[in-house]
């Protein structure tokens, strides 16, 4: 895709302005680096139109392509150009929660970038224990209603199968519930009294629990209806 235009604006967009591209560089730069980590961060996306994406970005210099040690497949790292891109995804995110929120609908609820989200949310170091593991059961889907996140150390497992583990905290909810309270368009607190939300599991835990599984950077934004 080219403009032909000397435009600086225009020369970045024949790079990132492809459909998928920004949400592959959202990707990589929340810490996604496997093919099927990025993948489930992009439920929709085909792996071809992946693959041509990701080796778009590599020819481009923004992206290193690295074979895994010892396994098939590869793993992707942002470059400084990449990186550089951060706080313009954090520009268009802060545009998108004040002048596009009123176009989410019910569709857009993903359950699976919410759990991904939900994961990457999560603070090891303000959880008791060496394990720590939290149940979602969601109350408005049938594939895959129950998931897990397993805390160990620094590392965060996202299951949707029973790990088989005594678990310390359960929600209970709907996906769309469990996505506006981490997107800050509910709170925990409201959801609980509104019958909404259920949380069981001890009282350190589910006292604060944005203390350990932090709310969206763009939580504090307002929608443009409230300006």
């Amino acid at each position: 895709m080219e403009y032909g235009q000397f435009c600086p604006i225009a020369k970045a967009t024949e790079i990132i302005g492809e459909k998928w591209t920004l949400l592959i560089i959202r990707e990589l730069l929340m810490g996604g680096s496997r093919f099927n980590e990025l993948q489930r961060g992009l439920s929709l996306i085909s792996p071809t139109i992946l693959s041509r994406r990701l080796d778009s970005l590599a020819e481009h210099g923004l992206v290193v392509k690295k074979k895994i040690p010892g396994q098939r497949g590869h793993e992707y790292f942002p470059t400084e150009s990449c990186q550089a891109l951060l706080p313009v995804i954090r520009s268009l995110g802060d545009w998108g929660m004040v002048w596009a929120r009123s176009n989410l609908t019910e569709k857009d609820y993903d359950v699976e970038l919410l759990m991904l989200y939900l994961k990457r949310s999560i603070e090891p170091g303000k959880l008791p224990g060496r394990e720590t593991v939290i149940r979602f059961k969601f109350t408005d889907i049938e594939q895959y209603p129950e998931w897990w996140l397993v805390s160990r150390g620094d590392e965060i497992d996202l299951c949707v199968k029973d790990p088989g583990k005594d678990v310390d905290v359960y929600f209970t909810t709907s996906v769309k519930t469990m996505a506006d309270i981490w997107m800050g368009d509910n709170s925990y607190r409201r959801a609980i009294r509104e019958g909404t939300l259920k949380v069981v599991g001890d009282k350190t835990l589910t006292r604060n629990i944005t203390d350990w599984m932090k709310n969206s950077v763009f939580t504090d934004l307002p929608a443009a209806s409230e300006i």
